[in-house]
Parts: structure tokens; C-alpha cells; sequence
């Protein structure tokens, strides 16, 4: 168990102001649509510059922006209808140079903003940031602060922003426990309770989850400002970076990243796990019907009901292609597949899903060796309708 979760009570939040708001006029990204395919699921990415009838996909910040590397995109949709995306950069993975950089799609732009530095932990190395905004407008930022050499000596901190991401108070730890790491936004229950996705690294091998690592969720209850965990889930072969949907008020399902290596496995998929009694305890996890390459996915709840996955259908090692998956049936079945991006070579990292307001979904992603941030819009039919 976590053995310490801090209480998240602000008092009066120290604000470090940034500029009122980022003018759009430096260095402005040209669209560079990376995959193009109209049709069924199998379908493979055509040129960069090829755009779908009903997928598109734009290149959000490159190698012309700071930071060679640029990985887990988490972004969240503003009261204000903006779309602010958050991601950690810096030399490289384990480099201890990386920090979380922000960037805003203004609503009704074209293009995004100039990536800012919005958390950065001297001589530590920041990584796996997760943007969300609550019901009541307050923005959470959660990130990873790794204080050893391998992510199993990490902790969860966070800030938070109460002018839709304009500016952050100071960061403080959520988890104490020393392993424990975020990747999914949080989801509001049917009672108003936060769920926050969550896990538990162990090991020192870089190539290899071990098979004690384990998810757990902590949960913040309404009008409370404590953060509690609930019981490990624990599976065949470890399982990490959850993401929770609510399917009534009692039934919860969540899909979790497998552990092991990184290499070919037969058996490796996605992991699953569920709760019967509104989040409080989960069972055991087990193996899923979804292949996984030991890489993330999401997993999200569509404003109609539907459920939404996305993950790399591939158990060969590699993150390719990038899979749609939707139920119709409340978790029973997934008749509706669709590879929206497939481009052999290449990967298609650590996918996020996001139904906005106007009930079109987004997904970002990283590629070229992450390098890349990319946005894909669509919407559900283009999924339901692939043949």
C-alpha cells in the first residue's frame, strides 16, 4: 500500500504568473497530416501529406521544437474551449535533463502554441505528465519525478491551475511510496468522487516490467481534499498505467498495459481487471482479448455510452498499428475495429483519447522515435462504419 498519500488541502495557492496568454505567433506549425486512410481496418497510412475522408491527423509539435525527445502527450478540453496538451521533453528517456512542457490549441485556431516549461524539479528528471480539469474548472497537473536511475525510483507530484492552465501553483507529492507512477487522466464517478488511475513499478531492469508491479487507483471523495489508495491489482505477469471507466454505479472496468519485456510474446495482452463495489476494491487482473507490445493505451467512456479503446493491436514487440476498438455492449463485446494509423517502421506511442464537447474524439500519440506529437480527430462512425 501507498504509505503515505498527501493531503491535497491548497490554502492559498502560491501562483507563479506566466503570461496572460500566448500569442500564436512563434514558430507556428505547419499541418503535416501523417495518416491518410479511408476505408477498413486494415488499411496502411499513406503519405504525410494524404488526409482521410473521415480521420485526420496533424502534426502537432516536431523536431523543430525544444527538447529532442517528447513523449506521453496527455491533453484535456478547457472550460473555455481550448485543448491543452502537456508532455515531458528533454535528451531523452532517462536523461536527467527532461521536464513537462504545455502547449494550447486556442479554440477556433488553426495551430498550436509555443511549448513552456510548467514544471521542472531541480536536478531531477520529470516525466509521464497528465493534464485534466476537474468539474470545477480547476486544472490538475500530475507528473512522475524520478529519483534514482530506472522509473521504479519515482513519485507522483502535481500542481494545479484555477485560470485554465495560464498559470500553476507550487508542486507538492501525492504519493510518497517510492515506484509509483500515473499515465491516465482521472474519471468522475456517478457520485462526484475523483478516480485516479495509478501503479506501482518494481525492479531495476530498464528492458523489463517485473512481474510484481502492480495498478491501484487513489480516490479523492467529493469535497474532500485527500487522495485515498484502494487495494493492488496483481496479474500473471505485472500490470501497469490503468484506465478506468464507470459502467454503473457499482460495475468499473479497467484495461492496463501488460509487464515483461519488450520483445515478441505470444500471450502478452492487454490486462483487465474490475470492481463491483463503485472503485473501492478490484480484483486480480487478467489476460484480455487485446494484444499488447508492453505499451500504453487508454480507455474512455463516450458521452453516448459507448466504450472507446486505443492501443497497438501487436504482440510482436512493436507499437504498430494504432487500433480503435468500440463496444457497444458495456464491455461485452468489440465488433468495431479500425486501424487508424498503420505505417510499418514507424511506432505509434502511448496513445490518449479525448471526447470533446462537441462529440468529436481526439487522440494524440507520439512517433519518429518520439519526436513526434500527433492529433488525430474523428468521428465514432468512422469507427462503427469501417468495413
Amino acid at each position: 500500500m501507498v504509505q503515505r498519500i498527501w493531503s491535497a488541502s491548497f490554502g492559498p495557492l502560491l501562483l507563479c504568473r506566466i503570461a496572460l496568454r500566448e500569442f500564436c505567433c512563434g514558430l507556428l506549425l505547419t499541418l503535416g497530416l501523417l495518416s491518410g486512410v479511408a476505408g477498413g481496418a486494415d488499411d496502411v497510412a499513406k503519405a504525410e501529406s494524404v488526409k482521410s475522408s473521415d480521420i485526420t491527423i496533424e502534426r502537432v509539435l516536431g523536431r523543430e521544437y525544444p527538447d529532442p525527445y517528447k513523449h506521453p502527450a496527455s491533453f484535456t478540453e478547457l472550460a473555455n474551449g481550448d485543448l491543452y496538451l502537456a508532455y515531458y521533453g528533454g535528451s531523452g528517456e532517462y536523461g536527467d535533463d527532461t521536464w513537462v512542457r504545455g502547449s494550447r490549441l486556442i479554440k477556433g485556431a488553426a495551430q498550436w502554441t509555443k511549448p513552456e516549461i510548467i514544471a521542472d524539479t531541480p536536478f531531477r528528471a520529470d516525466g509521464n505528465p497528465v493534464i485534466w480539469q476537474a468539474p470545477d474548472n480547476t486544472v490538475w497537473l500530475f507528473y512522475v519525478v524520478r529519483y534514482g536511475p530506472t522509473w521504479s525510483n519515482s513519485r507522483i507530484k502535481f500542481k494545479v491551475s484555477h485560470d485554465n492552465a495560464l498559470t500553476w501553483s507550487d508542486s507538492d507529492m501525492l504519493t510518497w511510496d517510492e515506484g509509483t507512477m500515473v499515465r491516465s487522466r482521472p474519471i468522475v464517478l456517478n457520485n462526484g468522487d475523483y478516480l485516479l488511475g495509478v501503479y506501482h513499478e518494481t525492479g531495476t531492469d530498464r528492458e523489463d516490467v517485473s512481474a510484481d508491479t502492480t495498478s491501484f487507483f487513489l480516490r479523492k471523495k467529493k469535497g474532500e481534499n485527500q487522495w485515498s489508495p484502494t487495494n493492488r491489482v496483481r496479474s500473471r505477469i505485472g500490470n501497469l498505467q490503468p484506465s478506468p471507466v464507470q459502467i454503473t454505479d457499482d460495475y468499473l472496468v479497467s484495461y492496463s498495459r501488460r509487464g515483461g519485456g519488450y520483445g515478441p510474446l505470444a500471450d502478452g495482452f492487454l490486462v483487465r481487471t474490475e470492481s463491483r463495489d463503485g472503485g473501492y476494491t478490484w480484483i486480480d487482473g487478467t489476460d484480455s482479448q487485446f494484444p499488447n507490445p508492453n505499451a500504453g493505451a487508454d480507455f474512455i467512456k463516450l458521452a453516448n455510452g459507448h466504450l472507446l479503446l486505443v492501443y497497438n493491436d501487436n504482440n510482436q514487440g512493436e507499437r504498430m498499428p494504432l487500433t480503435i476498438a468500440i463496444s457497444t455492449d458495456n464491455d461485452k463485446t468489440y465488433p468495431n475495429r479500425r486501424n487508424i494509423v498503420n505505417k510499418p517502421g514507424d511506432t505509434a506511442a502511448y496513445p490518449t483519447a479525448l471526447q470533446t464537447k462537441d462529440g468529436k474524439i481526439h487522440v494524440m500519440y507520439t512517433s519518429e522515435k518520439r519526436t513526434v506529437i500527433n492529433h488525430a480527430v474523428f468521428d465514432e462512425s468512422a469507427i462503427l462504419q469501417a468495413k
